[in-house]
């Protein structure tokens, strides 16, 4: 998963870098409040790892449903970006916290703190490549 938003943000900042994507104002206040909401979600790895995995599951839950919404406002690059990052986070949908109680989890499988780890830092470069977006 980190692997996968590091190639996409590095794509992306080539992109803006390059001029090749000059996001619109209206692109740049999309990516400007997704980037606030990923940001207040997934705080710093020593922040994280002192929250339980019920709520760093939900933090993560919570960015990929601000990735979702933030793609349903725009369009063209920035959508495919975002349609990208998303795909790149729906592991994290197939993740459990509660431990199984006897009954079916529907596929779900508990992660390992290393999978915390990886989708926590995967959620801090989006948000950082969002936040390129602003200023580009």
């Amino acid at each position: 998963m980190k692997a996968i938003i590091e190639e996409l943000a590095e794509k992306a900042e080539r992109q803006l870098s390059d001029q090749v994507w000059i996001p619109d104002p209206a692109d740049r206040a999309i990516a400007e409040k997704a980037a606030t909401g990923l940001y207040a979600l997934v705080g710093a790895p020593e922040v994280q790892r002192a929250l339980s995995d019920v709520d760093r599951l939900a933090r993560l839950r919570e960015a990929l449903a601000a990735v979702a919404i933030a793609l349903a406002h725009v369009h063209g690059r920035l959508a495919w970006f975002l349609g990208a990052a998303a795909t790149a986070l729906t592991p994290i949908l197939n993740w459990r916290a509660l431990p199984l109680e006897g009954g079916p989890t529907f596929g779900a499988v508990e992660p390992t703190a290393q999978e915390y780890e990886d989708a926590e830092e995967a959620v801090r470069r989006l948000q950082a490549t969002l936040a390129a977006v602003v200023v580009a």
